[in-house]
């Protein structure tokens, strides 16, 4: 599509510059203010081509390249701009739209997720779990065993199972939040471990 001014009339031509026709906002789905910025573009045009001086021109040439630029976002074409001051062609490409949300793709990223930007502290947050775990196992299990010693074991069983829907909420909240997650996944496998103890404690 090319876009040049005709007597103090900005128009729209087809391919080669053939079949030109007016900018009509009710025919062309550009909005009303964009045709309307156009036509005052190409009422200035006109006077300043009729004789004025170089800056006159540079703002006129630097404002029908906006427009154009407008034009080809609005209409997602390519537009070729003719400076109506010094006759040049300019080729205005439409900006890259941006992908729609059913096409993006998503990478799988292993292993608890991190802030955006910054790497994962393996091994730090590892060493955190294991040492959440270890405690989480020996409180466990010295309470199973304490129990199940002084009363019964089916008390020590509901001890632990108290414990377990006790701190599980917790470990569910904090399963994302960094730094503390670390100690979530410690805990919930401690929890996980320290149950085959008191299942064997009990029985």
């Amino acid at each position: 599509m090319e876009l040049r001014i005709r007597g103090e009339r900005a128009v729209l031509a087809g391919p080669g510059g053939e079949h030109a026709r007016e900018v009509d906002p009710h025919k062309l789905a550009i909005g009303a203010d964009l045709a309307q910025a156009l036509h005052e573009w190409a009422r200035v045009a006109s006077a300043v081509a009729a004789g004025s001086g170089a800056e006159a021109g540079a703002v006129v040439s630097q404002r029908g390249r906006q427009l154009a630029g407008r034009l080809a976002a609005v209409m997602g074409t390519t537009v070729r701009f003719v400076d109506p001051v010094t006759g040049a062609d300019t080729v205005v490409e439409p900006p890259p739209r941006a992908g729609e949300p059913g096409h993006r793709f998503v990478r799988a990223v292993l292993g608890p997720p991190g802030p955006p930007g910054e790497p994962t502290p393996w091994l730090t947050g590892l060493t955190v779990s294991a040492f959440i775990a270890a405690v989480v196992v020996v409180a466990m299990l010295a309470l199973a065993t304490t129990l199940a010693r002084e009363t019964s074991g089916w008390l020590a069983l509901v001890a632990s199972v108290v414990v377990t829907a006790g701190i599980t909420p917790s470990l569910w909240l904090i399963r994302r939040t960094p730094i503390l997650r670390w100690a979530a996944y410690g805990a919930a496998a401690g929890v996980v471990i320290a149950w085959v103890g008191v299942l064997v404690i009990a029985f």
